[in-house]
């Protein structure tokens, strides 16, 4: 069964009703990032960054994978099928897929302040001060913050290194280091990159375009990937 790897970004959740950075009128409309995604905000304000992520962890309880998280899944019947996301929702796996990275962190998921190998999964979508990991340390969002390393990107890299077949769906290839792991990819491999605007990116042998939003692109590229099995 062939290796397909998967790069997913905000442009896929954001058809299921989720906000991205560059949304108007957005949730991100009413806050700077300096003052709630960065290790410099907590210290600062712990109050406000809870209560921004509380408030994207309820947006995201509310909606539901869309048709191109369920094809995703869907292609496991076909592939050995690898997903390495940039969200931080749960969409991806409430679509069924079983093999997700997420390279920025679960915002369904808290992690000690003292010990970050101590994460806990939530069961509703508010944390709080004083609430308090096993060590007596305050919870913080399991969120990879702008500034802070991503540490799954060592497994992802190896993950793209032995793509047989490698996608990008709904980004831009604009943020780093998720944007470097197309470099990764196996001389000629087939890469396909579904997304309304064509990245701004050096172009590779094998390299599809499928300027499309996130649902229509993967009815293309479904079509695409049957006659390459």
């Amino acid at each position: 069964m062939k290796k397909l790897v998967v790069l997913s970004g905000a442009g896929v959740s954001a058809e299921s009703g989720i906000s991205t950075f560059r949304d108007n009128g957005g949730l991100w409309d009413n806050y700077r990032i300096e003052d709630v995604a960065t290790p410099e905000a907590w210290r600062k304000n712990q109050e406000l960054v809870l209560d921004f992520y509380n408030q994207r962890r309820k947006q995201a309880a509310s909606v539901k994978p869309n048709a191109a998280h369920l094809a995703l899944a869907e292609l496991e019947n076909l592939y050995d099928v690898h997903i390495i996301t940039q969200n931080v929702d749960n969409l991806h796996e409430l679509a069924g897929s079983t093999k997700v990275i997420h390279l920025h962190g679960e915002l369904f998921k808290s992690r000690s302040t003292k010990n970050p190998e101590l994460v806990y999964e939530m069961t509703g979508w508010e944390l709080k001060q004083g609430d308090l990991c096993e060590l007596g340390s305050q919870l913080r969002p399991n969120i990879v913050w702008f500034g802070e390393e991503v540490p799954m990107m060592e497994k992802a890299v190896g993950i793209a290194e032995d793509a047989d077949i490698f996608v990008v769906i709904g980004t831009s290839l604009a943020v780093y280091p998720a944007a470097g792991l197309v470099n990764y990819v196996g001389y000629a491999k087939p890469i396909f990159i579904i997304d309304p605007a064509q990245p701004d990116i050096r172009l590779k042998q094998n390299m599809t375009f499928i300027q499309e939003k996130a649902t229509v692109g993967m009815d293309i590229l479904k079509d695409k990937l049957m006659g390459i099995q």
